[in-house]
């Protein structure tokens, strides 16, 4: 049990780093698009580069950072039945949810989007704007990014949910934990 503990910390704390640091491109992105408004408008200059890369790096911070949000419980779920259950119920659907839907989705996601992806890759495609930015083939390699992080931390509440299950609690580190109600 202790090993599976180290797992799942393990990738809690590889999804805190990557969403640590995908994040910051919320901060790009206000400032890439903030400066093609000014360009356009004041300066009256397109720089059609510049345009096909906030949505880029929208793409690539959404992606990126979809297994730091399941982390910290922000993705949508259907909360009348799961919120006020208790923490064993909790495990049990999260065990159940995990290994029905979130995994065989991410399967799915990299086994078609492979092809795809290494196609970009191997062309070393760009954008389809004259003039527009090189390397989208950067941006559709996070699709497989995307997959991977989801994936792994799915095994992290699969680990989660068989440690709570088994009555190792205290093995789950406390902001991992199920959120009670208080009464």
């Amino acid at each position: 049990m202790h090993s599976l503990s180290v797992i799942m910390r393990a990738i809690n704390g590889l999804n805190r780093l990557i969403g640590g640091i995908f994040s910051w491109l919320s901060v790009a992105i206000v400032v890439v698009c903030f400066w093609v408004v000014i360009e356009r408008y004041f300066f009256g200059n397109t720089r059609l580069w510049m345009q096909d890369l906030y949505p880029w790096l929208s793409g690539v911070m959404f992606t990126a950072v979809a297994g730091y949000a399941l982390l910290n419980n922000d993705h949508v779920r259907v909360d009348i039945f799961y919120r006020p259950t208790s923490n064993r119920n909790k495990a049990w659907m999260d065990l159940i949810g995990v290994l029905v839907f979130l995994l065989p989705f991410t399967y799915v996601v990299a086994i078609y989007c492979y092809t795809f992806v290494a196609r970009s890759w191997g062309l070393r495609e760009g954008s389809a704007n004259p003039g527009g930015a090189e390397g989208l083939f950067l941006v559709k390699g996070f699709i497989l990014v995307f997959a991977a992080t989801l994936a792994l931390q799915g095994i992290s509440m699969l680990i989660r949910s068989i440690l709570i299950l088994r009555g190792r609690e205290d093995l789950v580190p406390h902001d991992y934990r199920y959120e009670t109600l208080m009464g």
